[in-house]
């Protein structure tokens, strides 16, 4: 995957960047060459990413537009999350690392369909804080809505599932 100057791309876990620069740096004696990204959410920031690895880490295109009515569709959809609370961690953790916004979208789905049933832990209300930010600004970057557009939407998504809880 070769990607170019200008393209935005997706970092898991952190969400949108810009390729702001292509760059040579000698590591270990040898040279090498690095994507410089820039970081678009609210963090900002500049991440070098290895070239030759950036497949491996993770980093994709953003969504396509016609994507992402199928994302907000999911979040519309009950899941199954694990009733072991161990196992959703660690459950959580791989979908937050794949980047996937259809991975994020199921967190952000699971984790508030069981706010309904029982308080999260402090680790999990963080990982569904995360999953819909990085979800969000994903949204937000492709449509060039508001971040405060996007949330509405996706809050929408999830109350379509529970219309009932969402009126109170």
């Amino acid at each position: 995957m070769l990607l170019a100057i200008g393209n935005k791309v997706i970092y898991p876990s952190q969400g949108p960047c810009l390729i702001s620069s292509i760059v040579d740096k000698v590591v270990n004696e040898q040279t090498m060459t690095f994507y410089e990204l820039s970081v678009l959410s609210d963090c900002r920031g500049k991440l070098l990413v290895p070239v030759d690895k950036a497949k491996t880490i993770g980093i994709r295109p953003l969504l396509k537009k016609s994507d992402i009515a199928k994302v907000l569709e999911r979040l519309k959809k009950p899941s199954k999350a694990s009733a072991d609370r161990k196992q959703r961690v660690r459950d959580n953790l791989k979908l937050l690392l794949s980047g996937s916004a259809s991975d994020l979208a199921e967190i952000v789905e699971s984790l508030n369909e069981l706010v309904e049933a029982k308080t999260l832990s402090q680790s999990e209300r963080v990982t569904l804080e995360r999953a819909k930010r990085l979800l969000v600004c994903e949204i937000s970057e492709v449509t060039g809505e508001t971040i405060e557009e996007v949330e509405q939407q996706v809050d929408g998504a999830l109350c379509a599932r529970r219309p009932k809880a969402c009126a109170a």
